[in-house]
């Protein structure tokens, strides 16, 4: 029941995320422009997969092609099914880290309000801006390559008949999950001299919080334009995420002004 609990209290920290930012258009207007410029690309990138979807489904079912009609057209459309779904979860998983890059001043600047609503950060680390973006885009290309093995072997087993519709779904919002959370929590724990390494020490110690906040994220980035809308949310729920895992408060009490 802990671990439900804690799982429960991760995923309202997306909320409170989106409660701060909507209170702050500040907050909204900073992180939405990064995010629309990624989602543009995102979305021409699914537009031109759609567009030959058909033709990479065949090629993909080259197995087949001496089956009869039947069968021969529902591995094809099963194989489509599974591209599509592959691309979409690693859409989702690299989405994050590529607009965290773009954005990365934005973010920042959305992070370092929210935490100095909650009493700021003592002893923080003032990081160049050249040095965060270099930092910034190693581990952002560490987590891409994660997600895409990571992605792979779940669009593999997403072919199996029922486990893939049902137990890999879950298993995919719980991994997809926990890369986002990875992901969205870099800029506070940089703020602190932080690293990759440091994160997944420190998430790792708190599993159910961190799935929850993770979950939520993936879930409301399934919503069409989610990913777009909630990301500053996303931003300023990790931050929180952040100050909970460290041992830092985000209790109303000590709330400033944005």
């Amino acid at each position: 029941m802990a671990a439900i609990r804690q799982f429960a209290t991760g995923a309202g920290l997306l909320g409170r995320g989106l409660g701060l930012v909507l209170r702050s258009p500040r907050l909204l207007g900073l992180g939405l422009l990064p995010a629309l410029l990624s989602g543009v690309l995102y979305t021409i990138a699914l537009v031109v997969l759609i567009r030959f979807l058909p033709a990479l489904s065949e090629l993909a079912t080259w197995f087949a092609d001496d089956w009869s009609n039947f069968w021969r057209d529902l591995i094809e459309v099963l194989a489509g099914a599974g591209l599509l779904g592959l691309a979409l979860l690693l859409g989702i998983l690299t989405y994050t880290a590529v607009t965290l890059l773009i954005g990365d001043p934005f973010y920042e600047k959305i992070s370092e309000l929210v935490e100095d609503r909650f009493g700021g950060v003592a002893n923080g680390v003032e990081v160049r801006f050249w040095s965060a973006l270099r930092r910034s885009l190693a581990d952002s290309l560490r987590l891409i390559g994660l997600s895409i093995l990571v992605g792979i072997p779940l669009f593999l087993l997403g072919l199996i008949p029922v486990v893939g519709q049902t137990v890999i779904p879950v298993l995919a919002a719980a991994v997809g999950g926990w890369l986002l959370a990875l992901e969205l929590t870099g800029v506070p724990f940089q703020r602190r001299g932080q690293r990759l390494r440091h994160r997944r020490v420190v998430l790792a110690g708190n599993v159910p919080l961190t799935l929850g906040f993770g979950a939520a994220v993936f879930c409301a980035f399934l919503i069409p334009l989610g990913a777009i809308f909630l990301m500053p949310a996303a931003i300023a729920g990790a931050t929180l995420l952040s100050r909970r895992v460290l041992g830092q408060p985000i209790d109303i009490t000590t709330v400033g002004s944005l």
